[in-house]
């Protein structure tokens, strides 16, 4: 057996382990995810979090989700990360993290609290048609790091969640890449309650940060409620989300929720 050394963290309730991967050790990263990622007979996490050397920036970020595919950005796993670097390897409290999405900048604002600068976003697509499991829904698109789907209900907490976010993700009309789908409610001009169904977890997550910064994002462009805003994710916990909207161009995105360690310890991987 192989013997890995990680981190549990969590953010937000999006459940990560961490491990420091800068010696490159690590092979068949993909079953080794699934494994460590199962919640009876491995350590149990969203996603797995192998941090490495850049030449771009203080440390590159793979973010591997827990069916074993590799995801572009994950925006609450940039936090966790953020705190590693400080405690596990005497990193500063500002930290550049390359990604697939682009390079992402950090600040630990205080006891587990950190704010995460997103990369330009993508492919904004404005009030959309789909139809899924025999009903029509109005949706909005938008790529933050991954691409999200957004829609709004009336009840947030009966809404088939799994049901439609599942049927949304591997529509056609999204195919090969799949959609990241967030259910939206609206609480007042500031505030938004939210849920989603993350693809390569293939359920729905506690929180998800791309999905909050989506939900956000579409929220204020289309004119349902104004900067900054407030995310109370499935796990109760909120995440802020603020930016500046210039002649229609989105700028400075931030995210901004708590962070922390769970556990530590030794993996005994097959």
């Amino acid at each position: 057996m192989k013997k890995i050394k990680f981190h549990k963290m969590v953010g937000a309730g999006n459940d990560f382990v961490v491990i420091d991967h800068r010696k490159n050790a690590l092979r068949n990263v993909k079953d080794l995810t699934r494994e460590i990622c199962d919640p009876h007979y491995g350590i149990g996490a969203d996603g797995l979090v192998l941090l490495e050397d850049s030449r771009k920036a203080d440390l590159r970020m793979r973010i591997i989700n827990a069916d074993g595919s590799e995801a572009e950005m994950c925006g609450n796993a940039t936090r966790c990360v953020a705190l590693y670097a400080e405690a596990q390897m005497g990193k500063g409290k500002k930290l550049s993290i390359e990604t697939r999405a682009g390079e992402i900048r950090t600040e630990i604002l205080g006891s587990r609290r950190v704010r995460s600068n997103f990369t330009a976003l993508r492919d904004y697509r404005t009030r959309s048609k789909i139809r899924v499991l025999g009903k029509e829904f109005s949706y909005y698109s938008v790529d933050t790091g991954v691409p999200h789907a957004v829609i709004f209900v009336k009840n947030l907490a009966k809404f088939p969640v799994v049901e439609v976010g599942r049927a949304v993700r591997y529509h056609k009309q999204f195919w090969p890449r799949g959609q990241n789908c967030d259910f939206v409610q609206i609480k007042n001009a500031h505030t938004l309650l939210i849920r989603t169904y993350e693809r390569g977890v293939e359920d729905e997550t506690l929180a998800c940060g791309t999905g909050v910064v989506a939900s956000a994002v579409v929220s204020v462009v289309e004119g349902f409620c104004k900067t900054p805003v407030k995310l109370i994710t499935r796990s109760g916990e909120a995440l802020i989300v603020n930016f500046k909207m210039d002649r229609c161009c989105i700028q400075n995105v931030t995210l901004e929720g708590p962070a922390k360690f769970i556990c530590e310890g030794t993996f005994l991987s097959k």
